[in-house]
Formats: structure tokens, sequence, C-alpha cells
């Protein structure tokens, strides 16, 4: 392994215990008539591209700028006043770290976002990269993975990649990178058949992370 790549929704913290409910409840029925999406369709996409998908395949009922705002405002309650990081990460973190091996957070999400937690729990990564920051369609297309292993100066091959979503492993997958998958409540029956391997909770993912470090 030449870097860790992890996803942060839903990896790096549980926001999609928050996300998923607000979504399902208060979100999409404010922005969308009759029919509502399966959640997988949509989790781990881009928010803005997820508008895009849904006025594309949906009866949409409000503008893009209305749902960005919408999106905003949630946010910032579920990043600044309600997740909790995961259990595992300052053991990998420290064991990547002792292996002199990178540690990146590649994420959907906007910077904005990214921040809230990162100052929320005071994180630090080696790179930390938003799809708005690129000039490329977000997950599943690979262009966020690639360039992560651009900037880092390694080969994509040569990355594990750590994603909880479908998109979020298809792009790993489509990058060329090891991936490994988390399995918790929040998407018990996601389909996860692109990752190498699949962790069951946080004890599972310390364990399988920690072996490759230190292989």
């Amino acid at each position: 392994m030449d870097a860790l790549l992890f996803d942060m929704d839903g990896v790096v913290v549980d926001s999609e215990d928050y996300w998923h409910p607000a979504e399902r409840e208060e979100l999409l029925p404010q922005v969308l008539d009759g029919e509502l999406p399966d959640l997988d369709e949509i989790t781990g996409m881009p928010y803005r591209e997820i508008y895009d998908y849904l006025d594309a395949n949906y009866e949409t009922r409000v503008s893009k700028a209305e749902f960005v705002d919408l999106y905003d405002e949630t946010a910032e309650t579920v990043y600044r006043e309600k997740v909790e990081l995961l259990d595992c990460f300052a053991a990998v973190r420290d064991g990547a770290r002792d292996a002199g091996v990178p540690v990146g957070l590649v994420s959907s999400s906007p910077p904005t976002w990214m921040r809230y937690v990162l100052d929320r729990f005071g994180l630090e990564f080696d790179l930390v990269l938003s799809n708005d920051e690129i000039d490329a369609p977000g997950k599943p297309e690979p262009d966020i993975y690639e360039t992560a292993a651009e900037r880092l100066g390694v080969d994509p091959a040569d990355c594990v990649a750590v994603e909880d979503s479908r998109n979020g492993t298809l792009a790993a997958e489509r990058a060329g990178m090891v991936v490994v998958g988390y399995r918790v409540d929040h998407n018990a029956g996601t389909d996860l058949s692109a990752c190498d391997v699949i962790c069951v909770g946080s004890e599972e993912l310390r364990e399988e992370l920690l072996r490759r470090l230190e292989q």
C-alpha cells in the first residue's frame, strides 16, 4: 500500500445515519413530486449532481439553487452537531503514520462540509480532496480517485480506498484501486460487489487496514 484513501460520509464520520433519514423524510419529499428514488441511486454523488440526476429521472419541483440551500442548511447541522468519528480511525491513522503511508480524505462533499468535520474533530490528512476541486464528473466516475493518486505521486493500483456506497466503490474500482467496503446498518442492503473485501463494523475494518499497513 502506497496510500490509504478514505471516503468521508458514512466512513470517517457516521453522517449517512443522519443524511438518509433526512433525505427520506424531509429533503426528497420537498424536492420531488411523486416517486422517490432508492437512496443507493444517489448516495456518494456530489449533491449538485444529485439534483441533475433527480431532474433527469424524477419530477423535481424546486430549482437547483433551492435544492442546494436545503442541503447546505441540513449539512451544517449534521456535521457540526450530530456526527461521530469512526471508532478505529485514530488507530488506523497512527498505523499509517508508523508505516510511512500517506492518508487522504476523498469526498463528493463540498469543501465547506469537509471543513466542518476537519475542524470539529481536529483531523489532519496528507491530502484533502473534494469533487468540487476537480473539473470532472463525480462518483461513480473514477476521476476523483485518479486525481488523488496523481497528487500523492502514487500508482492507483497501489492505493487502498475505503468506501461504503455503491457509487463510491465503483469510482475506486474503476480507478484501479484496491477497494475495502465498510458495511454497517446504514448500508446493510447496498451493493458493494465492486469491493475486493468487505468489513462489517469498525473492528473488522481496523484489523483489515492495520494488516495491510503492516505488510
